[in-house]
């Protein structure tokens, strides 16, 4: 596994989790971006998930993990981010086959129903899987194509 650039971004329920997960990173020797918070209070995580999307979305880093409280909401926001393939993820298998099957770029976590033990299991696992590429590559190829093309033609109606 190459060392990585890794945006992270929580709500505060998540917050103590990306903590703890932050600390993980680096001593897997990532790059970690903390987008925030910095604190515990409360938060709009769309503002979080914004922020580290864009980042994974335009190439400032390699991927993005993101917690909140189900992860949930953190995955709708961030799929909003052009580039992005967020994957909210609750066991070992659903992190392994979202970077086998869709190449997902962002690892969406529950802060609330998932154990540290289990999220430190699922990062690492989520970090390690390859691409499978072949006839996953074709059908991730599709979604970013509609995206572009769709994106396309929402800059012709604004015009």
């Amino acid at each position: 596994m190459h060392n990585m650039k890794i945006a992270i971004g929580s709500d505060h329920r998540g917050f103590e989790a990306k903590r703890r997960l932050a600390q993980l990173l680096e001593q897997l020797r990532h790059e970690v971006v903390d987008v925030g918070p910095q604190a515990g209070d409360s938060v709009d995580y769309p503002d979080y998930a914004f922020q580290v999307g864009v980042a994974v979305g335009n190439g400032t880093v390699d991927r993005g993990i993101l917690l909140c409280g189900t992860g949930i909401g953190m995955c709708i926001a961030a799929n909003k981010v052009q580039g992005v393939r967020a994957a909210p993820c609750h066991d070992s298998i659903t992190a392994e086959m979202s970077r086998r099957h869709n190449d997902a770029n962002i690892l969406c976590l529950s802060a609330d129903l998932l154990g540290e033990e289990l999220i430190e299991r699922m990062v690492r696992i989520w970090l390690e899987t390859p691409f499978d590429g072949g006839r996953h590559a074709r059908r991730v190829d599709k979604i970013v194509r509609y995206e572009s093309e769709s994106d396309d033609k929402s800059k012709a109606a604004t015009d």
